[in-house]
């Protein structure tokens, strides 16, 4: 096998809560990750000469700051392996949307070389490698809807509805640092069960406690919210940008999507158990 052709498939936090903090300032954190059927394409050509670089996308990103780089360099150091890549990047996630682009990216770089340079590595291995690179990337790494807790690294499978959903990025990027930090966040929710979030009306009485803040923030952000709570109840996905409703077809969201403001961008897109890496990987 000399090369491969793999998607980074978007994700939406369905809420988020912050439960505390550890001692060295990390949030902790309860989440839910779903997949959706919309995808960044990651294309990997074996070299043998040991070089990795980026030949394609992300012009704008210095290629030692570029995470598919990033976890290829460190793929390639914990392997020992000699082998190089070539990297090509198709962008179409919106980079700081909060629907998980560079983190999914570099998932699918771990994954998509494990299999080029035959490392033999097993999810857990690669997951652990991945979370250097960020707390998002061992879901995307592990590829199914999950609970999350800690840093957003202790991974519990569930089963969701595949619904599909309206994503909206309102062309602004949000500091999520600067969300992080700001004074007003809530950081003491009370840790809720996996088995309550199963039963129903999760959605309306779930939060997302970034939200608020990013709506006093960023007065855009948050008449994009308003506007799509007009169609279906809708909430901000990690930090920000990105926003979502869900619908119970896809006429119904691309009905919606038709009537979005062209000041903003959207999307429509199944939501999935199941990430599309796992089953291009087969």
């Amino acid at each position: 096998m000399k090369s491969l052709v793999l998607p980074a498939p978007a994700k939406l936090n369905l809420f988020i809560h912050i439960t505390g903090r550890r001692e060295d300032g990390y949030h902790l954190l309860q989440t839910v990750f779903q997949f959706l059927d919309y995808s960044d394409e990651i294309g990997l050509s074996l070299r043998e000469d040991g070089v990795i670089q980026r030949v394609k996308g992300l012009e704008h990103i210095p290629q030692k700051s570029d995470l598919c780089v990033r976890a290829a360099k460190l793929l390639q150091t914990f392997t020992k392996t000699s082998q190089g890549v070539d990297l090509s990047i198709d962008k179409k996630l919106p980079i700081g949307g909060g629907i998980g682009g560079g983190s999914s990216d570099a998932a699918t770089v771990l994954q998509g070389l494990n299999k080029l340079w035959d490392c033999g590595l097993s999810d857990n291995d690669l997951a652990k490698l991945g979370l250097q690179l960020g707390a998002d990337v061992p879901v995307f790494v592990r590829g199914f809807s999950a609970w999350a807790e800690g840093v957003g690294e202790q991974l519990t499978p569930v089963e969701l509805d595949e619904k599909w959903f309206l994503v909206i990025h309102p062309k602004i990027s949000v500091s999520t640092a600067e969300i992080f930090i700001d004074k007003s966040l809530t950081r003491d929710c009370e840790p809720i069960k996996i088995a309550r979030f199963l039963k129903g009306n999760r959605f309306e009485k779930l939060t997302n406690v970034f939200e608020p803040v990013v709506r006093d923030k960023y007065p855009e952000i948050a008449n994009a919210l308003d506007w799509l709570m007009n169609f279906s109840p809708s909430r901000l996905t990690g930090t920000g940008a990105c926003l979502f409703a869900s619908f119970e077809s896809e006429e119904k969201a691309k009905q919606v999507l038709d009537q979005l403001p062209k000041k903003w961008q959207g999307f429509v897109a199944k939501g999935l158990n199941e990430s599309p890496l796992k089953s291009a990987l087969l």
